[in-house]
């Protein structure tokens, strides 16, 4: 199981990236707001954390492995996710997930079933079984705030990902959770890892206390 991939940026194509690791060139298939990410990239080092999976029809015995490649390991866990509900798949995934992880989150979160209707292939009686399944696992997603280069402006993603569970660990509820590393985020300082992220969390929660 091929779980990350490091190598030079070759080429970007609409649906696929290719990836030069010495011997070999890999084709790493990519949803679009993955593609965005990385097009400035090309000639550079990059990494990729990766699905590996076998398509095509078991029944004609005509199988090829693929690579589906993330720029971190919380896009990747969010997109199993989006494939673990009826009747989308990893093919669907990959043609609907134009917009961030935390955009689609929030639409998750929110009931937004027209707002989900709006990706590629994704129609009304998709979108609300995606709100069915995916409502209460989404809100660790939903946190992430990007900024212009796709991080967070005050936290990385794994930063904010894990002081989300460390809260929950504490006791509090996801909403909750959720509200405090936001609050924390607007502040605008630099969070370089969690415990720097939820002393300020505890710090405003005793502020508004």
């Amino acid at each position: 199981m091929i779980t990350k991939i490091t190598g030079k940026l070759v080429a970007v194509d609409m649906a696929s990236v290719t990836l030069a690791s010495e011997p070999f060139e890999y084709e790493v298939l990519v949803p679009e707001f993955v593609r965005r990410q990385v097009q400035a990239s090309v000639g550079k080092a990059v990494s990729f954390h990766t699905i590996h999976y076998l398509d095509g029809d078991p029944t004609r015995g005509k199988m090829s492995p693929r690579l589906v490649g993330f720029s971190n390991h919380v896009e990747r866990e969010f997109f199993e996710l989006f494939c673990s509900v009826d009747g989308v798949g990893v093919k669907k995934a990959l043609r609907a997930m134009v917009r961030p992880v935390q955009e689609v989150a929030h639409q998750i979160e929110q009931q937004d079933v027209k707002g989900l209707s709006a990706l590629p292939g994704i129609g009304p009686a998709t979108a609300e079984r995606i709100v069915a399944k995916l409502r209460r696992k989404v809100p660790k997603f939903a946190l992430l705030i990007t900024g212009a280069d796709g991080e967070s402006p005050a936290a990385s993603r794994d930063v904010a990902t894990e002081t989300f569970e460390v809260l929950m660990q504490l006791g509090h509820s996801e909403s909750q959770a959720r509200k405090l590393i936001e609050k924390a985020l607007a502040e605008k300082k630099s969070y370089k890892d969690v415990d720097s992220l939820v002393q300020a969390v505890y710090k405003i929660a005793h502020q508004e206390g």
